[in-house]
C-alpha cells in the first residue's frame, strides 16, 4: 500500500457513509474539490469505479459497497487502537462528534461546555443540533444527548439532569385578559402556543397525566413553532398560554412573574441523558461525561 492510500480509503468510507462530498469534506477537513480529486485518484489506482456521481448526489457503486463492507471493521479497529493510546497521555485529547437537541444545547451545554473546553485544550468538540432522533452510529457521532425516554436500550446512558414536571403557565397580564382554565376542556378558549414536530410535521398535542390516566388535547392558538426559545419568550411576554419545564420557570413561578394552572394534570418530562454505543469509550468522551454528568441535588 502506497503512502496516502490509507488516508484516501478512510476518506472514501466517509463519502460513502454521508453520500455527500460537501458533508464528508466538512467532516474530514478538506475542500469538496480536493476530496473529489482524491477519490478519482484512488479509483484510478485501484482500477475500479467506487462512487457513482450525479450533479446532486454521490453513492457507492457495487464495488464501492464491497470495499466499504471490508473497510468499516478495519477502520473501527484502527480507531479503537489509536484511542487506546490516549490512556498513556497525561491529559485526554482527541475529537468528539456530538448530536443534541436545541433544548439541551441552550441549557446543559451552554452551562457546562465552556468550562470544559477551557479545562481540556487538547479536546475538540463538534456539536450538531437536531431535534430529530438521529442514529448516532449511522451518522458517525460519538455520542448524543436526548430525553431519557428517547434513548435506545442498547446504548449506555448517563443522566445529565433530573426529571421535571411540565407545567402550563401564563403571565398575570395574560390572565387579566383571559380567565384561568379550571378544566382541560377550558384550554379550547385560550391562545395556546403549540409546537410542530420536525420529524413528522404534525402539531404536538398537549399531554396531561393524573392517577395513571393520560390525556392528549389538541389546542388552538395564534402561534405554532418548532423552537422552544421563541415559545418561552412569547409566554413570558403575555401573548399566550404555554408549557414550560418546572426547573426552567422555577424563579418566575416563585416571584409571581408566571402563574401555573391545571397543576393536578402536570406530566413528567424525562431529563436528558448523554448516550453512546456499548463499546470502548475514549478518554476524551470519558472526560466529557464526567463534566456533564448530573450528580443529584
Amino acid at each position: 500500500m502506497k503512502r496516502g492510500d490509507l488516508d484516501d480509503l478512510a476518506a472514501f468510507a466517509v463519502v460513502a457513509r454521508t453520500r455527500s462530498f460537501t458533508r464528508a469534506a466538512a467532516e474530514i477537513g478538506l475542500s469538496p474539490s480536493a476530496l473529489s480529486h482524491a477519490m478519482r485518484g484512488l479509483e484510478q489506482r485501484l482500477g475500479v469505479t467506487l462512487l457513482a456521481r450525479t450533479t446532486r448526489s454521490v453513492a457507492p457503486t457495487a464495488a464501492g459497497k464491497q470495499l466499504l463492507h471490508a473497510l468499516e471493521p478495519a477502520l473501527a479497529g484502527l480507531a479503537q487502537g489509536l484511542a487506546s493510546l490516549e490512556n498513556w497521555r497525561d491529559t485526554p485529547a482527541g475529537n468528539i462528534r456530538l448530536t443534541t437537541l436545541h433544548y439541551a444545547s441552550r441549557t446543559i451545554l451552554a452551562d457546562k461546555l465552556p468550562a470544559f473546553l477551557r479545562d481540556h485544550p487538547d479536546i475538540t468538540i463538534e456539536v450538531t443540533i437536531d431535534d430529530r432522533l438521529t442514529d448516532i452510529v449511522a451518522g458517525g457521532f460519538d455520542a448524543g444527548i436526548r430525553p431519557g425516554g428517547a434513548v435506545d436500550n442498547d446504548m449506555i446512558a448517563i443522566r445529565l439532569e433530573p426529571d421535571s414536571r411540565a407545567r402550563v403557565v401564563g403571565t398575570p397580564d395574560y390572565f387579566a385578559r383571559y380567565p384561568r382554565p379550571q378544566t382541560l376542556q377550558d384550554l379550547q378558549d385560550h391562545r395556546c402556543i403549540n409546537y410542530r414536530r420536525v420529524t413528522t410535521g404534525d402539531v404536538v398535542p398537549w399531554r396531561f397525566e393524573r392517577d395513571g390516566e393520560t390525556i392528549n388535547i389538541k389546542t388552538g392558538g395564534q402561534l405554532i413553532v418548532n423552537d422552544g426559545v421563541l415559545a418561552g419568550a412569547t409566554i413570558r411576554a403575555g401573548a399566550g398560554l404555554g408549557i414550560l419545564l418546572e426547573h426552567e420557570a422555577a424563579a418566575e413561578l416563585a416571584d409571581g412573574r408566571l402563574i401555573a394552572v391545571l397543576d393536578g394534570w402536570s406530566p413528567t418530562f424525562h431529563g436528558c441523558h448523554l448516550y453512546y454505543p456499548n463499546r470502548q469509550i475514549t478518554p476524551a468522551l470519558r472526560a466529557l461525561v464526567a463534566a456533564l454528568r448530573w450528580r443529584g441535588d
